[in-house]
């Protein structure tokens, strides 16, 4: 299996052209076409080029036809073949974006949802179409200060960067009040970025389109190093990705941590606070930018058992198992597609899973997986009642 938390091993400039010449390049050339990535790929049955085969048409010469095929709409960036390779070969965060970027280029008709989505990003900085003057809105219902950089003026500990979904999305929103309870409660010396604050970009780097990316991260990286802080803590899985993988080659040299990690890194802290029972039978979600991506499993579990009153049970598919919520690479403006292609979606087939182990909650550690998996509730049929929370809107609800 592949050492997930090595460093990016292709620089910005790599292409699709000089791929072959880079370190990892080369290592996609060793596949021995074993079908271990296709077999694994939630969608692979869908794909006319499952991951195997685009590496066989790049190494025959022939990616030009993967290219005009839409196959790769289908990838939902769920590192998957990634993490089960046998030859350790990163598809899905080297290859992959590279031939979708093309593919973005190249085809005339692209998917509304997904193309007004990576236009609001371009325009607004968030996939929504949101204002960027709303950004920090959602801070007058926090129940508590909460400061932003450029009025603290000095180093703080923890750049606490939001994200898009927790900063406009009112689902979101309880995730950031429940963030700042936390922090309150630990003492914790955190400032945001507020409205300057633009999306971290990780769905155009690992999904289509590369020069948006750039774009995004150039600008978060001015603020960057305009303001003094140690560290980043985001609650989303995906910026987490980004910060951890891509953003070192901007300048980045501040440690990144998920909420789920640095919470769990204080769990010696936080534990004595957790005195209010949450009597819950909890199922936990491993987000695929968190678990296969990173290898960080246990924080999440570890927060969840420290809880009063919640018994932990495991879906069938966990771990380096688990199903992707298909919200990843594009997927969370990709469901009328799949529904035109008579695709299932994946959120439903996940929440099947978690119906099954006869849980309360479904806990997740991704603002993505919120409102996916919600809505998957609304169709899936289930004889009792079933809610999804984020792990630390539990923990909130434990806090004296």
């Amino acid at each position: 299996m592949v050492a997930l938390l090595e460093p990016a091993v292709v620089d910005k400039a790599t292409t699709l052209e000089t791929l072959l010449e880079t370190p990892a390049g080369k290592r996609m050339m060793t596949c021995i076409q074993c079908g271990t990535c296709a077999g694994t790929c939630p969608y692979g049955e869908h794909m006319e080029f499952a991951p195997r085969l685009v590496i066989n048409m790049l190494r025959g010469g022939f990616i030009d036809e993967v290219i005009k095929s839409d196959s790769l709409l289908r990838c939902v960036a769920c590192y998957a073949c990634l993490a089960k390779c046998p030859r350790g070969i990163r598809l899905t965060d080297v290859l992959l974006p590279l031939v979708k970027e093309q593919v973005l280029v190249t085809r005339t008709e692209i998917p509304a949802e997904f193309q007004k989505s990576l236009e609001n990003m371009h325009r607004y900085g968030n996939p929504m179409g949101e204002s960027p003057r709303k950004r920090a809105a959602w801070t007058a219902t926090a129940g508590t200060k909460i400061p932003i950089l450029a009025e603290v003026k000095r180093t703080v500990d923890v750049l606490w960067f939001v994200e898009c979904y927790p900063s406009f999305y009112a689902r979101g929103q309880d995730n950031c009040r429940a963030v700042a309870k936390l922090f309150q409660a630990l003492g914790v010396d955190f400032a945001i970025l507020g409205n300057e604050e633009k999306c971290a970009g990780e769905c155009g780097q690992v999904t289509w389109e590369s020069g948006l990316f750039e774009s995004l991260a150039e600008d978060n990286m001015k603020l960057f190093k305009k303001y003094q802080f140690r560290r980043i803590v985001t609650a989303d899985a995906h910026a987490y990705n980004a910060f951890h993988f891509r953003y070192p080659m901007f300048g980045l040299t501040q440690p990144a941590e998920h909420t789920t990690q640095f919470f769990a890194r204080h769990l010696d802290q936080l534990k004595p606070r957790l005195t209010r029972p949450v009597n819950r039978t909890v199922t936990y979600h491993d987000p695929c930018c968190l678990g296969r991506a990173t290898g960080s499993y246990d924080e999440g579990r570890a927060l969840l058992q420290a809880i009063p009153g919640v018994k932990l049970v495991e879906m069938v598919h966990n771990r380096v198992n688990s199903i992707c919520c298909g919200g990843g690479g594009g997927g969370m403006w990709l469901d009328t597609y799949y529904k035109q292609k008579g695709m299932e979606r994946l959120s439903e087939r996940r929440v099947r899973e978690a119906v099954a182990t006869g849980a309360d909650v479904l806990a997740v550690s991704c603002p993505y997986e919120i409102s996916r998996f919600e809505d998957a509730l609304k169709t899936v049929p289930h004889d009792k009642p079933m809610v999804v929370r984020d792990v630390v809107e539990l923990l909130a609800e434990s806090l004296a």
